[in-house]
C-alpha cells in the first residue's frame, strides 16, 4: 500500500468518526407542573461527559458517539431518571424529559417550623434551611454545640456573655438573644433561666435539620420570636439503620464523644442520642484566666416511635442533660487556688424534659396533632463571695389542626404554656421568684392565589396572665416573577414578657438585680417586616450556577426592657420611654463549577434605641459583617474548605470602640464507605480580642471583665473520626 492510499485511509476513517458524534439536545421539566429545571444533572454513561441544565431547563451534550447510549438524568427533590437513546436520533428537535418529584427527599426539606406541609420552595415565609449534610460539616468543626453551626449565617452572631464561663446568646439582625425563641422539635425548651447556656448544651448528631426565620414569627408560637425562630429539628427512625460514632479532639484541651442509633421495626422505632462533652482549662493567652473554661458535659436523649396505624404515629421522648462548667483564674481551676488566685465562676446546670407528640391523619385532607414538653432545668452560680441557685419548671401542650388542599392549607389550635422559676434563698436579697401562664390561639393559611402568588396569613391572640392579652396578626406573599426571579414580602406583629434573665444580667450573674415587678413592667410588643428578592441563573455555558438572595429587614420594638442601675447600687428591669429600631440588609451569593462551590455574604446593621429624648447606638452590634466560604465537594470521597468572616468596629459599654477584625478556618474530610477522617483549623490567623485589646480591669483577684467582641480561644484544630456502621 502506498503513502497515497494510506493518507486517504485515514482520511476517510476521521471523516466517518467525525460523522458518528452527534449531539443531544433535551428540555428538563417538573413532571407535573411542566416548568423546566434549572440545574439538572445530565451525565452521559459511555464517556462520563457531565453537563448541567440553563435557565430554560435546556441540556447540551455534545460527541455523543452512535449507537445505543445510556444518560442518566438527577436533580435534588427529584427521582433520578436513566434513558436510552439510539443515534443518530430520528428528529433534530430537542427531546423532552420530565423528573418526577422524589416524595421521600421532599419530606426531609419540609419546614416543620410554619407548623404547615409545604415544601421550603412552595412557603412565602422566608426559610434558611440547614441540611442534614450541611450539619455534618459543621459538626466537624465544632462536635460540642450548636454555636458555629449558627454564627456563621448572615443576620446571626453569637454573643459571648461571659469572659471566663464562655456563656453566650444568638443574636438575630441586631436584637438582644432574649428575642430570638429556640426550639427542639418545635418545642420551647431553652427560654427563660435556661437561655444563657442552651446554645452551649445542645451536640449536634441527633439533628436531622435547622430551620431559621428571621423577622417577627411571634404568631407561628407565641412570645419571645421578636428577631427570629431557630427550630431545631431531630432525626427520626427510619427502615435503614442508622448508627455513627463521633469522636473528636482538639489542641484547646478538648474531648468529644458523640453516638447516635435510630432505626424502624414495623410498628415500632427508636432512635437514641448520647455525648460526652470535656474540656480542661485553657489560656492561650496567658491572662491568668481561662479562654476555655473547664466543664465536663453529659446529654442522653431517648425516643420512642410507635405507629399503631398507617394514619397514626405517636412518639416519646426525654432530652437529659448534665453540665459542671468551671472558669476562671486558671490556677484555681487548676487546683492550685491561693488567696491572690480566687477568682472564679462555676455553674452547675441540669435540664430534663420530656416530649410526647401524637399525629392522626384522619383522611388525605385533614389530620390533627397534639404535643406536650414538660422541662425542668436546675441552675447553680458559685462565685468567691456570691452564689445564686434557681429552678424553673415549664411546661408546652399544643393542639392543632390542618386541612390541606392542593391551592388552600390551614392550620387552628391552641396552646397553654406555664412557666414557673423558684430562686434558692441563699442571701438576704429579694427572690426573682415568678410564675407565668400563657393560653393562645392560632389561625393561619397557605394560598394558592396564583400560579405566579402565594399567600401565607395568620392571626395569633395570647392571654398572658398579669400582663394582659397580645394580638399578632402577621401575612407573607411569594411572587414568582419568572423562573430565574422570585420575591418574598412579610411582616407581622411580636412580644415578648418581661424578665430578669437577659444578657445585661447574666454578664454579672444575676447579682443584685431585683425581681421583675408585674405592677410597673409591661410586655414589650413589636412590628417588623422583611422584603428579599431571589435569582437564580447559569454562566458560561451553563458550566456555572448563580444564585442570589438581597433581604431587607426592619423591625421596631416599643418600650423595651432595660437595665438600669438605682440610687442604691442595685439593678433593675424598666420599660423606657421609647423604642428600639432595628434595619439593614442581607447579601447573600452562591456560585457552583463543578465540585466547588462558593458562598459569599454580606449582613448590613443599624440598631438604635430612643429613650425619651436621648438617642445612642446600641453596644456589641458590628455594622457590618463579610462572610465567604469556598467548598471543594467530592461526592462520598473529599471534602475541603476554606472561610473567611469579617466583623467591623463595635461599641462597647463602657463607651469605647472595639476594633475590627478577621476570622479564617480551613477544614479537610476524607470520606470512605463506613467512616471518614477530618481535620480543621479554626482561626488558624489566630485572632483574639487579647491581642489587641484588653479583656479585664482591676486585678487578678477582683477584675472587672469588659465586653467580650472578639475571639478569646484564638487558633485552635480540631481532628476526629466519623464511623458509621
Amino acid at each position: 500500500m502506498n503513502i497515497r492510499n494510506i493518507m486517504l485511509a485515514i482520511m476517510m476513517l476521521s471523516v466517518q468518526t467525525l460523522f458518528a458524534q452527534n449531539i443531544f439536545r433535551a428540555i428538563v421539566k417538573d413532571g407535573e407542573s411542566k416548568e423546566a429545571l434549572i440545574g439538572v444533572s445530565a451525565v452521559l454513561a459511555v464517556n462520563k461527559t457531565a453537563v448541567v441544565s440553563n435557565a430554560d431547563g435546556e441540556i447540551v451534550i455534545e460527541n455523543v458517539p452512535d449507537g445505543q447510549q445510556r444518560i442518566t438524568f438527577s436533580y435534588i427533590g427529584y427521582e433520578s431518571e436513566t434513558k436510552t437513546y439510539t443515534f443518530p436520533l430520528s428528529a433534530d428537535k430537542p427531546v423532552e424529559v420530565f423528573l418526577e418529584e422524589d416524595e421521600e427527599m421532599l419530606e426531609e426539606i419540609t419546614v416543620s417550623a410554619t407548623r404547615g406541609t409545604r415544601t421550603i420552595q412552595d412557603i412565602p415565609t422566608r426559610v434558611e434551611f440547614i441540611s442534614s449534610e450541611e450539619l455534618g460539616e459543621k459538626g466537624s468543626m465544632k462536635p460540642g454545640d450548636i454555636r458555629m453551626l449558627l454564627n456563621e449565617s448572615t443576620g446571626i452572631i453569637t454573643q459571648q456573655t461571659s469572659a471566663t464561663s464562655a456563656n453566650a446568646s444568638i443574636r438575630i439582625q441586631g436584637l438582644d438573644g432574649r428575642y430570638t425563641q429556640i426550639l427542639k422539635d418545635g418545642f420551647p425548651v431553652f427560654a427563660g433561666a435556661a437561655s444563657g447556656l442552651g446554645l452551649l448544651q445542645t451536640p449536634p448528631l441527633d439533628l436531622k435539620q435547622v430551620e431559621i426565620i428571621k423577622g417577627s414569627t411571634s404568631t407561628l408560637y407565641g412570645g419571645g420570636a421578636i428577631a427570629g425562630l431557630v427550630n431545631l429539628v431531630s432525626k427520626t427512625p427510619e427502615e435503614k439503620r442508622d448508627l455513627s460514632i463521633h469522636l473528636n479532639g482538639t489542641t484547646g484541651k478538648g474531648l468529644d464523644i458523640s453516638t447516635f442509633y435510630g432505626q424502624r421495626f414495623g410498628k415500632v422505632g427508636t432512635t437514641i442520642f448520647a455525648a460526652y462533652n470535656r474540656n480542661w482549662a485553657y489560656d492561650p493567652s496567658d491572662t491568668g484566666f481561662t479562654a476555655i473554661p473547664e466543664f465536663d458535659r453529659f446529654v442522653f436523649n431517648p425516643r420512642l416511635f410507635l405507629y399503631p396505624t398507617a394514619n397514626t404515629e405517636i412518639s416519646v421522648g426525654v432530652n437529659m442533660m448534665f453540665e459542671d462548667r468551671m472558669g476562671g483564674d486558671i490556677e484555681y481551676v487548676n487546683g492550685h487556688g491561693s488567696d491572690e488566685h480566687s477568682y472564679f465562676e462555676r455553674n452547675k446546670t441540669q435540664r430534663h424534659s420530656s416530649q410526647i407528640t401524637l399525629a392522626h391523619r384522619f383522611n388525605e385532607t385533614s389530620k390533627i396533632d397534639f404535643k406536650n414538653s414538660v422541662t425542668y432545668f436546675n441552675r447553680r452560680i458559685g462565685m468567691r463571695d456570691y452564689d445564686f441557685e434557681g429552678t424553673q419548671i415549664s411546661s408546652f401542650s399544643e393542639l392543632a389542626y390542618t386541612n390541606t388542599h392542593e391551592k388552600v392549607e390551614f392550620v387552628a389550635g391552641a396552646n397553654l404554656w406555664t412557666d414557673k422559676f423558684e430562686e434558692e434563698k441563699i442571701a438576704d436579697f429579694q427572690l426573682r421568684d415568678y410564675n407565668q401562664t400563657t393560653m393562645g390561639a392560632f389561625v393561619q393559611s397557605n394560598w394558592k392565589a396564583a400560579p405566579w402568588l402565594n399567600l401565607e396569613t395568620g392571626l395569633r391572640t395570647d392571654y398572658v396572665v398579669d400582663y394582659g392579652a397580645a394580638v399578632l396578626p402577621r401575612v407573607s406573599a411569594h411572587f414568582k416573577i419568572t423562573d430565574k426571579f422570585s420575591s418574598r414580602l412579610g411582616g407581622g406583629f411580636g412580644y415578648k414578657t418581661p424578665t430578669v434573665f437577659t444578657e445585661d444580667s447574666e454578664r454579672i450573674q444575676f447579682r443584685d438585680v431585683l425581681p421583675i415587678n408585674d405592677e410597673t413592667n409591661k410586655l414589650e410588643r413589636s412590628y417588623g417586616a422583611n422584603l428579599d428578592f431571589n435569582y437564580v441563573t447559569s454562566l458560561f455555558n451553563d458550566n456555572v450556577s448563580l444564585s442570589i438572595n438581597q433581604l431587607f429587614f426592619y423591625t421596631y420594638l416599643n418600650h423595651p426592657l432595660m437595665m438600669e442601675e438605682t440610687d442604691d447600687n442595685l439593678f433593675r428591669m424598666v420599660n423606657i420611654d421609647g423604642h428600639t429600631d432595628t434595619k439593614g440588609l442581607e447579601t447573600n451569593v452562591k456560585l457552583r463549577y463543578e465540585d466547588f462551590h462558593l458562598f459569599l455574604g454580606y449582613t448590613f446593621t443599624d440598631v438604635a434605641t430612643k429613650d425619651g429624648e436621648i438617642s445612642f447606638e446600641n453596644i456589641l452590634t458590628p455594622k457590618h459583617r463579610f462572610n465567604a466560604v469556598l467548598m471543594y465537594e467530592v461526592e462520598d470521597k473529599w471534602k475541603v474548605g476554606l472561610e473567611s468572616y469579617y466583623f467591623s468596629k463595635q461599641k462597647l459599654g463602657d463607651g469605647t470602640t472595639g476594633r475590627d477584625y478577621w476570622v479564617c478556618g480551613f477544614m479537610a474530610e476524607k470520606i470512605w464507605e463506613r467512616f471518614s477522617i477530618y481535620a480543621n483549623f479554626e482561626n488558624f490567623t489566630d485572632r483574639r480580642q487579647t491581642r489587641f485589646d484588653t479583656i479585664h480591669t482591676g486585678t487578678i483577684t477582683n477584675p472587672v471583665f469588659r465586653d467580650i467582641y472578639a475571639p478569646l480561644d484564638g487558633f485552635v484544630m480540631n481532628a476526629g473520626i466519623k464511623i458509621r456502621f
